[in-house]
């Protein structure tokens, strides 16, 4: 009979659904067809915007610790959508006692099942199973099973409200999902803004260095002059000054491009010793875009926006759980039981029993069921009004980026025009200070002119650049727009 028994335990842990453990082992976000092109020239590291973008991908903190929480948020859809699997616990024991009439060995087996429906029917099925060995009664056993079926009519019926959790833990799951897209976008803009941050530094030492071969190129044009007795010796002293004064400038510029190389470096997650230099051609394109269409997009693609959607889905959810729930609860039952006792010597007995009926249990002078529905309700309008808000916010920020975008092209232009036509006014006063015609105070002061001219130019591109980057993360196609794949 104990084989029996052993058999039956055993077959019962084979009804068990199979759990698969799950491998903490996050996927990463990755650039369709694109490898890192990192090239080692000397003492330095070439590094493309391209390149950035996929080692920002691959290392940044911030992406890899989102990737790490959907582990755990997908195990916990995983978890709601195991609300309609049979259940099945297995309990038991075994207990040797002692009194002053006899001593006992007795085991106890008990496996249970249960299962959900998703019209909210609840069924259970057991088994009991007891085995008593005494020194002088002898050996006795007892088994039975139970059969219970339960169907609300009120509260907790119906496919809507059975499934409301399922279906909150669904939205959320595409709220994390928004959430994660969300952050790899704000990064990948904080990586390419990093990126123009340390071209811009590049450019504006390279401006210093002109300036400072420039100033140093004036200053022996005018040794000549005064060798040639055609300048006093004294005017030579507007020159070195403006010689110190971009060696200033010059280490000033270099710190900037230091600073600049360490914040891109903690971005990627690289070592900050890393002789990185930013390689990318500064060129820039007119964009066309259109105010309407960009709203359009936004509001099908932005993740704040769409996460505030559901949002407001699972308010409206919450809202008909809660007021289910001050149903009365009316449910249909029926079961049956059998149980057999039998005894080492002796006949054995078996008794049953089904029973069908209708079980009721109405509350009264409870207000919690009436709070929670309060709640929900207001959190409804709540969410209605956020929603309008968040509509709004967006309609605002899709109208700034597009002007803005605008206008930084614009300044572009002009400030390439101011540009060529600074440098233009410099090469011609300094043909006129080789012919007598100037001073170095006028030289000197186109060459301020172009510097700044310069220095506006360069600023204007890559805001302009960085206003295409902000674009894209107001419209959500941040991932498009460099073909990026959350792979999630």
């Amino acid at each position: 009979m104990r084989k029996n028994v052993w058999l039956i335990f055993l077959a019962s842990l084979s009804v068990c659904p199979a759990r698969a453990e799950m491998p903490v082992n996050p996927s990463h976000a990755t650039r369709d067809g694109e490898t890192a092109r990192i090239a080692l020239k000397g003492d330095s590291i070439d590094l493309t915007l391209s390149d950035a973008i996929y080692l920002g991908l691959r290392d940044n903190r911030a992406i890899r610790s989102a990737y790490l929480d959907r582990v755990a948020q997908k195990f916990d859809l995983r978890v709601a959508e195991d609300r309609f699997t049979p259940k099945l616990v297995l309990s038991g024991n075994y207990l040797s006692t002692r009194n002053q009439d006899d001593r006992y060995r007795q085991g106890n087996l008990t496996p249970t099942s249960t299962l959900l429906t998703p019209y909210g029917t609840r069924v259970s099925l057991g088994w009991t199973y007891q085995h008593t060995d005494a020194n002088l009664a002898g050996l006795s056993h007892n088994d039975g099973a139970n059969f219970s079926v339960i169907q609300p009519l009120l509260r907790g019926a119906g496919k809507d409200i059975a499934t409301a959790p399922v279906r909150l833990a669904q939205m959320t799951e595409q709220i994390n999902r928004l959430n994660l897209k969300s952050t790899v976008s704000q990064t990948i803009t904080q990586i390419i803004t990093a990126y123009r941050d340390l071209l811009l530094a590049q450019e504006q030492l390279k401006i210093a260095q002109d300036s400072l071969a420039r100033a140093r190129q004036l200053v022996d044009v005018n040794h000549a002059m005064i060798s040639a007795g055609r300048m006093a010796e004294f005017e030579i002293v507007q020159t070195e000054a403006e010689v110190a004064s971009q060696e200033l400038a010059h280490e000033e510029a270099r710190n900037r491009v230091d600073i600049a190389r360490l914040a891109l470096l903690q971005l990627l997650a690289l070592d900050l010793h890393a002789p990185i230099v930013a390689t990318e051609a500064l060129q820039a394109k007119p964009v066309e875009v259109q105010a309407d269409r960009a709203l359009k997009q936004a509001e099908a693609s932005q993740p704040a926006y769409l996460a505030q959607l559901l949002v407001g889905e699972q308010a409206a959810i919450n809202l008909a759980v809660a007021r289910n729930d001050r149903l009365w609860d009316v449910s249909l039952v029926g079961g049956a039981t059998q149980q057999r006792n039998r005894v080492a010597r002796g006949d054995g007995a078996r008794n049953w029993d089904n029973y069908v009926g209708v079980q009721v249990e109405i509350p009264i002078g409870d207000m919690t069921a009436r709070q929670a529905e309060v709640q929900a309700q207001v959190n409804v309008k709540n969410q209605q009004i956020q929603l309008a808000e968040a509509h709004q916010q967006l309609d605002r920020d899709v109208t700034n980026a597009v002007r803005d975008m605008g206008t930084r092209w614009r300044q572009f232009e002009i400030a390439q025009r101011a540009r060529d036509l600074s440098r233009r006014k410099l090469e011609i006063e300094r043909e006129k200070l080789t012919a007598g015609r100037s001073s170095n105070f006028q030289v000197l002061s186109f060459e301020n002119d172009l510097r700044n001219a310069e220095n506006a130019r360069l600023n204007a591109l890559i805001s302009y650049l960085n206003a295409q980057a902000g674009l894209d993360q107001t419209l959500g196609t941040t991932l498009q727009s460099w073909d990026i794949s959350l792979n999630d």
